[in-house]
């Protein structure tokens, strides 16, 4: 298991604390953010490979802020690799 450290920016979530078990993604906490949100977010990932994560992901935007936390994560997740 490894375990990484990111500190988002553009959104509420101020980190995303993400387990991996090779390429694939064990466990996602977001510290801040829209609660129920950021769990279903995490909740859906959680199982799933990488790379399978970042293209569902990648661009999401949140009220026309050019992000979001599942964004963010995407991002969190490209550097993780």
């Amino acid at each position: 298991m490894t375990n990484y450290s990111f500190t988002p920016k553009g959104v509420c979530s101020r980190k995303i604390d993400i387990e991996l078990d090779g390429e694939t993604i064990t466990k996602i906490k977001f510290t801040g953010g829209c609660n129920g949100n950021t769990q279903g977010v995490s909740r859906l990932c959680e199982g799933m490979n990488i790379h399978d994560a970042i293209a569902k992901l990648e661009g999401i935007d949140c009220n026309g802020r050019g992000t979001s936390c599942p964004d963010q994560l995407a991002k969190a997740l490209k550097e993780a690799l």
